[in-house]
């Protein structure tokens, strides 16, 4: 008996040290070979991790036979994910793993606007793109909106359409915003009507990625996408829950409060974004008039996700906005009303849409996806003695498929976009239906390992049609190019056409409040079309062991024929085009802990009408930023920064000044918290310290251009709260 005992011992120490092996790695710098000492390998499954030594190598015991994920991090390198199997063929082997440097392009970033899920550094399409990180550092700057993300982006302009309300567009490469497309998870959310007010209404704090594409994309799209896209990623469920509250105060009598949680199960998952975002009327120039408006907003978008099977997986959501909007005489706000104090702007709003993405995954190269959304815009806008309002029912709905292949990838789709306008009485002359059927192709051939070709196709039928063409049907190519230089330089060169549809909605529709708009004939009314080409050059490399550099220079030109423009409250043709032309400069250096930013932007967009040429107002020729960080990851952030906007044509004739806005941004970071305080336009430039605002009097005040800010200097502080970090 004792002899079996023995045997049984013996034989479970063999068993358990058979079923326990060992994973070795060398981790280094994919760019310049040499080791990263301190990176981190981590199996998420049995919740165990290891550091490398002072030699590069990572050293993880005790693994059970299986297949574990292993992810390998390490500071301002982009995280490497891999399975591996257990036991290994070859137990012992040292495997290296190369991480690249998650600076601009080096960052192994996938770019989901182009429908492949490639990698940013291999397509075609020149895409700039946002991720989580600098995300987070700007929801601490401006929790309410997108406003500042996007007007700090190189080749973007916001532009004030109201002085009272603070309602905004942003324009790309000088071009009016009705030819850029919003989307959101490659839904167009905010098309046509429903585009007013957008940039206001949508957190940074929902969203993982945000891709621009600037220049012609209405091959990507559709009709619209004539100066390029914006497409918002939203977050999605990861393998580690997650809880986040963020509690923010600003010296402009503002106050935000949002939360987002998100959780991923074995076959479902859900996240949840709610916010609340209130401002009370702020008049910094005691003028009497609001620079921020009063303004109450509420937000809840829910989603659930489902993992049926390795092959099939989608997710519904619900995306729900009110908000009321208060701006104009600050005793009207108050509710003080007299013989003078009347003027008053109000913008009710209340925004609902549904959202569905369904994937069917037939092998490892190839897909079908199908996306629909169903969009309700409901808008009261009043001002004294005028009352608008008006309903948009907007569709689309998309299916797709994609294949990628080793040298080539392929995707083939259709869509459906319907957008239903209805405003009431006296205004329902503005009423219009408008429906668009399209079909598209795309290829992306890696021709060579220096060269690769990305080409498409779409074609479009709108009903009704314009009167040119007057069969409503655009045939839209789109060429781009990728040269892989050397190592370090690369260059892309592409161009495609483009096309808008008669519509009221725009800037100058905006501006005016709708007021006098006489309806569109859009029978009697042509289709504006552009011609698009951009080029850049793109030069990545390591300065020593530690620092980074990344020059990207982008030159850009588009023509746009028969402009809508708006004469005697009517919307008509232009004779002739615009034409705006110019050169977009990036220089990013990184020396580890520290992050230098420097970008310039020059746009010079002319108006050639009956042989006439004069150029586009309010569109700076010149623009400037820098911006500086130094991080400590997951302890201490620090950043300031600094814009310039050069000076400006003016619709009435003169000329806006230049000026310059500087910012900061302090952030201290624990396991569960930060906190941070952020200044922006510490120099307090604002537009009413250089004149007046409007003409008449402040009864019945006629605005003229806002091209500066009007809410002076602004400081906020807050606290983002992380519950479930582990």
């Amino acid at each position: 008996m004792k002899k079996l005992f023995i045997l049984i011992f013996c034989m479970l120490l063999c068993y358990r040290g058979a079923a326990q092996n060992i994973f070795q790695a060398k981790v280094i710098n994919n760019q310049t070979k040499t080791i990263l000492k301190g990176a981190t390998a981590t199996i998420p499954d049995l919740k165990i991790s290891a550091g490398t030594d002072t030699g590069g190598i990572i050293r993880i015991p005790n693994i059970p036979n299986g297949k574990f994920e292993i992810e390998i991090t390490y500071v301002g390198f982009a995280k490497s994910e891999k399975v591996y199997s257990f036991p290994q063929s070859n137990p012992g082997q040292v495997i290296e793993i190369g991480l690249e440097p998650s600076t601009g392009e080096l960052a192994e970033i996938t770019v989901q606007t182009t429908r492949t899920n490639q990698n940013l550094r291999d397509i075609p399409t020149r895409v700039e793109a946002l991720p989580l990180e600098e995300l987070d550092e700007k929801s601490t700057m401006r929790p309410g909106d997108i406003k500042m993300l996007l007007g700090e982006t190189t080749g973007i302009h916001i532009q004030q359409t109201s002085a009272v309300s603070g309602n905004a567009s942003f324009r790309i490469q000088g071009l009016d915003s009705r030819y850029t497309q919003l989307l959101q998870d490659g839904m167009p959310l905010y098309a046509g009507f429903s585009g007013n007010l957008s940039l206001l209404q949508i957190s940074p704090l929902d969203l993982r990625q945000v891709e621009f594409i600037k220049g012609s994309s209405s091959t990507l799209y559709g009709g619209g996408a004539i100066a390029g896209l914006v497409n918002l990623i939203s977050k999605v469920p990861e393998k580690e829950p997650e809880l986040t509250m963020l509690l923010n105060k600003t010296s402009a009598h503002g106050t935000d409060a949002s939360i987002f949680y998100s959780e991923k199960g074995q076959h479902t998952g859900t996240t949840i974004f709610g916010s609340y975002n209130y401002n009370g009327a702020y008049d910094p120039s005691n003028t009497g008039l609001s620079a921020i408006p009063q303004t109450n907003r509420f937000t809840i978008n829910p989603k659930v996700f489902l993992y049926m099977d390795d092959r099939n997986s989608g997710w519904f959501g619900l995306n729900t906005t009110y908000e009321n909007r208060l701006g104009g005489d600050m005793q009207v706000i108050e509710g003080k009303t007299d013989n003078i104090h009347q003027y008053f702007e109000r913008n009710q709003t209340f925004r609902s849409s549904t959202q569905m993405s369904f994937t069917h995954k037939i092998n490892e190269e190839s897909k079908i996806n199908f996306k629909n959304t169903i969009g309700y815009f409901a808008r009261h806008l009043g001002e004294p003695g005028f009352d608008f309002r008006g309903k948009q029912l907007s569709s689309f709905s998309e299916v797709n498929y994609v294949l990628n292949g080793e040298k080539a990838s392929w995707v083939a789709g259709a869509n459906l976009i319907t957008d239903h306008f209805t405003a009431q009485p006296p205004q329902n002359a503005l009423n219009y239906n408008q429906t668009t059927i399209g079909a598209f192709v795309q290829n992306t051939w890696k021709v060579i390992s220096w060269f690769s070709l990305e080409s498409g196709l779409r074609v479009d039928d709108n009903i009704p049609a314009p009167s040119k063409p007057t069969t409503g049907i655009f045939i839209l190519p789109r060429l781009n190019a990728l040269f892989k230089i050397t190592d370090h330089l690369t260059s892309r060169i592409g161009g495609g056409l483009g096309y808008k549809m008669p519509t009221l909605f725009n800037d100058e529709s905006e501006q005016s409040g709708y007021q006098h708009i006489q309806p569109l004939n859009i029978g009697n009314t042509q289709a504006e079309q552009s011609y698009g080409l951009n080029g850049d050059l793109n030069y990545r490399s390591t300065l020593g062991d530690e620092s980074v550099i990344n020059i990207n220079q982008l030159f850009f030109s588009t023509r746009v024929d028969r402009p809508l423009i708006l004469q005697n409250n009517a919307f008509m043709n232009a004779p002739g085009h615009l034409l705006s032309q110019g050169a977009e400069t990036n220089i990013k250096l990184v020396m580890d802990e520290l992050v230098f930013y420097l970008g310039y932007t020059y746009t010079n967009t002319k108006q050639y009408f009956n042989g006439l040429t004069t150029i586009q107002p309010l569109t700076p020729k010149n623009q400037f930023s820098f911006d500086s960080t130094y991080e400590i990851e997951g302890s201490f952030r620090f950043g300031a920064e600094s814009f310039y906007t050069g000076r400006q044509l003016l619709s009435d004739g003169t000329t806006g000044r230049g000026y310059v806005t500087f910012g900061f941004l302090v952030q201290k970071m624990w396991k569960h918290f930060d906190l941070f305080i952020n200044g922006e336009n510490l120099t307090d430039q604002r537009q009413n310290k250089w004149g007046t605002i409007y003409t008449g009097s402040i009864t019945n005040p006629d605005f003229k251009d806002i091209y500066a800010p009007l809410d002076g200097v602004v400081v906020n502080m807050g606290i983002r709260i992380k519950l479930l970090n582990k």
